[in-house]
């Protein structure tokens, strides 16, 4: 596989000139806005939103969000993330029944949690999972629930918090290769999050567990082969590898546009090592359709379909 120095190289502050593969559609319709709508119903964060992410119009108009709780201010702040950093305002515990509320409205039967990290807290956080789970299991208790955690210092009585109200997928990202992390996330470590997915899968072996990387950052194919070696010691089950974006100049810079065809090799080799499943494209980010990962690897008591809404309009 090519290197992260050939001449695709992208210059630092500079945008990079980006195929079809990264195009969408304005977004727009009926289930687009019921889910903007239900967002601002119920006073709620998506990472959609906050992260800038490009995938926002495809996903909302297809019924499927990333909620995120705990504020939209993260106590961190890394290199790659649109989220705001600063000092967040206190945690409203209203918010659990809140988003359990608007799960139910939208139909959802997979329900992604994320948060920006909460380092002023005492827990981190982690009881606001722990609620939001709890609320979801008694609002929709057929919804497969997935969690993308920060790392809460990998605290074992923290993990224990979120993994003891049973969500089906426990979701933590290594975002890049060794060498990079302390460039890409400065108060994270790589180690630190392997060794949070290496617990949950040891202490909570029947859940799922899940990690992310982004591409083009300065990575260099046996790094990138490094990490997958890492990340499978550790037992994690289902992967994502995206391109990254710098969400505005002052970000981290791209240093190299990944052929989608170079992305599916790395998700073959990731299948090969032995994940359950793998999503692998341009634009996959940590839960770009995330019901349809899981549909591909392992299976559930309850297997979720489409998001709700988009199944009844299938229907009539």
């Amino acid at each position: 596989m090519p290197s992260s120095v050939e001449a695709s190289r992208v210059m630092a502050g500079r945008r990079p000139r980006l195929s079809v593969g990264y195009r969408r559609e304005i977004p727009a319709g009926p289930i687009f806005a019921h889910v903007t709508e239900t967002i601002e119903r119920y006073s709620l964060e998506t990472i959609c939103v906050s992260g800038r992410c490009p995938n926002r119009g495809e996903c909302f108009s297809r019924g499927s969000l990333a909620f995120m709780i705990l504020g939209d201010v993260c106590t961190r702040r890394c290199g790659f993330c649109a989220v705001r950093s600063g000092k967040p305002a206190a945690w409203d515990p209203t918010e659990a029944a809140r988003l359990a509320e608007a799960a139910a409205d939208l139909r959802l039967r997979h329900v992604v949690i994320t948060s920006v990290a909460r380092d002023d807290l005492a827990d981190e956080g982690a009881g606001a999972f722990a609620a939001v789970i709890e609320a979801l299991r008694q609002r929709l208790p057929s919804a497969v629930v997935e969690v993308l955690t920060p790392d809460f210092h990998a605290r074992p009585e923290l993990l224990d918090m979120v993994c003891r109200a049973e969500p089906h997928v426990f979701n933590h990202n290594v975002e890049t290769v060794q060498r990079l992390s302390h460039r890409v996330r400065p108060q994270a470590s790589y180690r630190r999050s392997l060794a949070i997915l290496a617990y949950v899968k040891r202490i909570y072996p029947a859940l799922l567990t899940k990690s992310g990387m982004m591409l083009g950052l300065g990575e260099t194919p046996q790094e990138i082969r490094q990490t997958l070696q890492d990340l499978r010691q550790v037992g994690c089950d289902l992967l994502t590898m995206g391109q990254y974006l710098p969400p505005s100049p002052h970000h981290l810079p791209v240093a190299r546009l990944t052929p989608e065809a170079e992305l599916q090799e790395w998700r073959n080799e990731a299948l090969a090592l032995g994940f359950q499943a793998v999503a692998a494209g341009p634009l996959v980010r940590s839960s770009y359709f995330a019901d349809e990962l899981l549909e591909r690897g392992p299976r559930l008591d309850v297997i979720p379909a489409k998001a709700g809404i988009q199944a009844e309009l299938d229907s009539r």
